[in-house]
């Protein structure tokens, strides 16, 4: 039987600008993916599942990768990044670019600010989702909060400093 292994917790210290975060990489994306996410979140809206409502009736490519989908996605790459002991505080996304079924699609970050608040380690990132041929489609920031090494842990819940 294995053993879980727990992941090595990133500290602020550990961290520069213009780091890139490890990226996921997703897909391709089947029908039977697309259908199961609907089915969680329970969104029926027929151009996630429905090849002929979402080509013929929507004239859209092909059937598409959900929204709630890659918004869950950009939270996954930041906290499985940040760790047990981190916390994602901040989180934005804008939704340019449709990701129809069988993309593969790039979950990527790369840190463009730090600074340190209250002990604490904050990290300003971009973030994004792109396409197998290199296309932004989903891009956006996230800030998240980090320990100090030999500092004081992040509070959960996190209240930001100054509120």
């Amino acid at each position: 039987m294995g053993t879980a292994t727990k992941k090595k917790q990133l500290y602020y210290e550990d961290v520069e600008v213009g780091m890139e975060i490890p990226p996921l990489v997703k897909g391709p994306m089947t029908p039977c993916h697309l259908m199961r996410w609907s089915a969680a979140m329970e969104n029926w809206h027929r151009i996630h599942y429905d090849w002929h409502y979402a080509v013929e009736h929507d004239k859209l490519p092909e059937r598409l990768v959900n929204g709630s989908w890659k918004q869950q996605v950009l939270v996954q790459l930041m906290k499985d990044w940040l760790g047990e002991e981190g916390w994602l505080w901040k989180i934005s996304y804008q939704f340019r670019g449709m990701d129809p079924v069988w993309s593969t699609l790039t979950v990527w970050g790369r840190v463009v600010n730090k600074y340190e608040k209250d002990g604490l380690g904050f990290v300003e990132c971009e973030i994004g989702i792109r396409n197998q041929d290199g296309q932004e489609g989903t891009p956006g920031t996230a800030v998240g909060v980090l320990p100090l090494r030999g500092g004081r842990k992040v509070p959960y819940p996190f209240v930001p400093p100054g509120t």
